[in-house]
């Protein structure tokens, strides 16, 4: 076993195990990847210098394959059920001991780096592929150590195994298909295969953080977050893929401290990763001209992005792959991101949701127990492509917006919510992104201009002074007026035709969070479970 590459760490890959590996390539730079993704044509480089990659059928998550393994020291925490499956200890030995055989004589790569903007809170992780391009995923997504001295002395506390070519068996390995992700909280470390998507490489560690960091008195978070003026005036936006987190968030006006994994703590707001992963069909120069940009600069990776092998220019409207086409990019890439990745204390928290009903006005102030309620349901669509199976919009409850990365009881980070809005007395308003005029098949996508007008009055403090009427269904205030918005938008029975159906597709929806509410009902007050649609 060769070692080759920049700085190798002090701890080498036989503490995990590994031991008669080919070439082991140390913390390679980004130039150095691409001469290595390119060379073993794992990808194209594209006009201006993105690495266009394809993930072959795996073009998004597959969580029906994730699984936390059963042990002793975390099988009391785990909230088990659909989302946190148990994976028996013997088992996950088996399948490490095959996987680690596997990657006998084959090249690999390490890039040793961090979980968190915050050294109070950060993690050390080792990510190891056989894919060059995946450590510049890993390279580009997480938190790089910059001080050479320090990255060799580097210490991982958690080691991510990502081995894209190997197929786990089911009926030998006990898993649902031959793609398995697998975290092991006792021993620290996760072992991913049969996939070569490399979002579960950053969701994987999303999960990790859920579990780590309550017991900090921190806050997890599937949000983005950018602040104003200063550093003290934060905001949050909440929401699954497909919402918007990435696109609100990269505002020109405002500083970027991140596009989707953050932490909360007693410092104020943090960024998880050193990088943004923003989704990219039909992206358009003039309402998303910053996220545009990174798809014309070197170190983004694009996946499943058409390209012309010939002229390699790329198409960003074509969905022949997928509709998750993805950038991966460093937050430099990004002018207006604080290098810090770091802010104060939310002055404002947007929910957002993508409604795949029609009926959600597109813009809502929330009481506290409403913000605690809509938190716990995490209402939205998923949208084509995010996972597997998913061809068109289906309405979905996902608690804390993130309920497929979350490790503990939903219940533990409402409170921790909760807790963190009344101490720094944050206002909390429910966005919706998606439909109006009807459902999805009958209405259109509320238009990217009115949601970004929407936003902007929320954070300049606006609409707070504008009058706002209740709800009857939701019982949410509703903005009667806003700046750049046609006032009948505003009030989403304005906008059907048959506001009959209207009626019952509100019905519908309300029926399905008093349905959803009734898992959490005996763990929250009464003010909470009351706070929901009537």
């Amino acid at each position: 076993m060769q070692d080759q590459g920049s700085i190798r760490s002090l701890r080498g890959l036989e503490d995990f195990g590994i031991t008669n590996a080919n070439t082991v390539w140390w913390n390679l730079s980004s130039p150095a990847l691409y001469e290595h993704a390119l060379q073993r044509h794992e990808g194209l480089m594209s006009h201006l210098g993105p690495l266009v990659v394809r993930t072959g059928q795996y073009t998004g998550r597959s969580p029906n394959d994730k699984y936390l393994v059963r042990e002793p020291s975390s099988q009391d925490k785990i909230y088990w059920g659909e989302v946190n499956r148990p994976f028996s200890l013997e088992r996950y030995e088996a399948l490490r001991t095959r996987m680690l055989a596997y990657l006998e004589g084959k090249d690999l790569y390490v890039q040793d780096c961090y979980v968190g903007a915050d050294p109070t809170y950060q993690l050390p992780i080792r990510v190891i592929t056989e894919k060059a391009w995946h450590s510049l995923f890993a390279r580009n997504m997480l938190v790089r150590e910059l001080d050479p001295a320090k990255l060799g002395q580097h210490e991982p506390k958690f080691t991510l195994l990502d081995a894209a070519g190997f197929n786990a068996n089911p009926e030998q390995d006990g898993t649902n298909s031959e793609v398995v992700v697998l975290l092991n909280l006792g021993r620290m470390e996760a072992l991913i295969a049969g996939t070569h998507y490399a979002g579960e490489m950053k969701k994987t560690m999303l999960t990790v953080m859920t579990y780590l960091l309550p017991e900090q008195n921190v806050l997890p978070m599937h949000c983005s977050a950018n602040y104003g003026k200063d550093e003290n005036d934060v905001a949050l936006f909440f929401g699954l893929s497909g919402t918007g987190k990435t696109t609100l968030s990269a505002d020109p006006a405002r500083t970027l401290i991140g596009d989707d994994e953050h932490g909360w703590s007693e410092n104020g707001v943090f960024n998880f990763e050193g990088g943004c992963y923003a989704k990219v069909i039909r992206l358009s120069k003039e309402a998303e001209p910053e996220i545009y940009e990174t798809t014309r600069r070197f170190g983004t990776i694009l996946e499943n992005v058409a390209i012309n092998s010939a002229s390699r220019r790329l198409d960003l409207d074509s969905d022949v792959f997928t509709e998750n086409t993805r950038a991966s990019y460093p937050l430099s890439h990004i002018p207006n991101a604080t290098p810090d990745a770091a802010g104060g204390h939310p002055r404002h928290i947007l929910f957002l949701t993508a409604d795949a009903f029609g009926v959600l006005p597109p813009v809502a102030r929330l009481t506290p127990a409403q913000a605690m309620y809509h938190f716990l349901s995490g209402y939205t669509a998923k949208v084509a492509g995010t996972e597997r199976g998913i061809k068109e919009p289906q309405a979905t409850f996902s608690a804390c917006f993130g309920a497929p990365f979350m490790a503990l009881n939903p219940v533990v980070y409402a409170d921790l919510l909760g807790e963190k809005i009344a101490k720094h007395n944050a206002s909390v308003w429910l966005i919706n992104t998606g439909w109006s005029g009807g459902p999805y098949g009958t209405g259109k996508r509320i238009k990217l201009a009115y949601t970004r007008a929407m936003v902007s009055a929320v954070l300049n403090g606006t609409l707070e002074e504008i009058p706002r009427t209740k709800d009857p269904f939701f019982g949410v205030e509703v903005p009667e007026t806003c700046p750049d918005v046609p006032s009948e938008v505003l009030q989403s029975k304005n906008t059907w035709k048959d506001q009959a159906a209207y009626d019952e597709q509100a019905k519908k929806l309300a029926s399905m969070f008093a349905e959803n509410f009734k898992q959490f009902a005996d763990d929250v007050s009464g003010e909470i479970s009351g706070a929901g649609p009537s």
